[in-house]
Order: C-alpha cells, then structure tokens, then sequence
C-alpha cells in the first residue's frame, strides 16, 4: 500500500469537492464542475481499489486507471480556468496539486509493469 500518493489524492478529493461546491453555488456552473467532481474523487478511490487488489495486475491495472482520471482532471481545470471559472491562482495551486500526484502515480506505474515483466 503506498499511503503517500492516497492520502495526496484523498486531500486532493476534499479540495475538489470545495471547489465543486464553489463552482455550483457561487458561479452557477454544473456541467464541467460535474465532470470535474467525478474524475477528480475517483483518483483517490481508484488507489483504495488498487490498495486492495487480488493481483499484481488487478494493483496495476487501478493505479493506472487512477493516473488517467488524475490526466482528466487537469482537462478540466484548464478547461475551468479558461472560460473563467476559477482564477490563475486558485488554477495554479490545485493543478499543482494533481501534477504532483499524476507524476506519483506514473513513477508507481512503470515500477509495477517493470516488476511484473520480471
């Protein structure tokens, strides 16, 4: 279990569903906050899921789901930021965020497809 990279994406979640509550009740946005609410809180279940897996793969397998729901999410920061909805500051520090757990994750993924090419 890489306790790391979960409790990142975990505290990455809450900010995400703030940030989904500023979005809808503050600047009346539902459509891409929903897409954002959605892939961003399914990076941090996709690691619980991996956390638990049966198999190496099975591990593999929702880490490497976690990383593109990590990708998705960054999709729609900009996306967000440029249609100004959310500020270059408030952008610049939660995309941050997501980059940092996206290059956790990659680095996870190429060590487990590594090993298991072993």
């Amino acid at each position: 279990m890489n306790s790391l990279v979960y409790e990142k994406a975990y505290k990455f979640a809450i900010r995400i569903v703030k940030a989904h509550k500023y979005l809808t009740q503050d600047k009346k946005e539902f459509i891409l906050s929903k897409q954002l609410i959605r892939s961003g809180t399914s990076i941090g279940a996709n690691i619980a899921e991996a956390n638990g897996g049966i198999s190496a793969a099975d591990f593999s397998a929702k880490i490497s789901i976690a990383y593109k729901e990590c990708l998705e999410t960054k999709y729609w920061l900009s996306l967000l930021k440029d249609t100004e909805y959310i500020e270059e500051k408030a952008f610049k520090s939660i995309y941050t965020d997501a980059d940092e757990i996206g290059k956790m994750l990659f680095s996870i993924l190429k060590k487990t497809r590594i090993n298991s090419n072993q």
